[in-house]
C-alpha cells in the first residue's frame, strides 16, 4: 500500500535534488514508551535547514534538523540518533512524556 505522506516528502526531496540541494532522510527506526511518530515516519531536510515531514514533534524536529545540518556539514553518509528520556537533555528536547525513539539519518542525492 502506497503511502501519499511518504510520496510527498520523496517527490519534494526529489525537487531539491534536481535544483542541486543537498538533502537528509530522517527515518524514525524505533520506538519504545510513548512516541508521537511511528516507525516508518520520514522527514526530509535540505542544506537550508528546510523540512518536510515528521519524525517526532517540537524541540526533537529542532534537534534532528540540527543533527541533519552537522551530518551535511561534516559529509557523512550516514547516521543514528537517539534520544532517550534518561539522557540528561531529555527535558530539554521534549521528551518529558517518557518515550525513546531512535533515527536514522542518511544523505540521498
Amino acid at each position: 500500500m502506497k503511502n501519499s505522506f511518504d510520496e510527498k516528502i520523496l517527490d519534494e526531496a526529489k525537487d531539491w535534488i534536481t535544483a542541486n540541494q543537498s538533502v537528509v532522510l530522517a527515518t524514525v527506526i524505533q520506538t519504545w514508551g510513548s512516541s508521537p511518530r511511528a516507525v516508518g515516519s520520514r522527514m526530509i531536510v535540505n542544506d537550508k535547514g528546510d523540512f518536510s515531514g515528521s519524525v517526532s514533534g517540537g524541540c526533537v524536529e529542532t534537534a534532528v534538523v540540527r543533527e541533519c545540518l552537522g551530518l551535511l556539514k561534516e559529509n557523512k553518509a550516514c547516521k543514528k540518533i537517539e534520544f532517550r528520556v534518561s539522557n540528561e537533555s531529555a527535558w530539554e528536547i521534549g521528551l518529558a512524556c517518557g518515550g525513546e525513539i531512535a533515527i536514522f539519518l542518511e544523505q540521498i542525492n
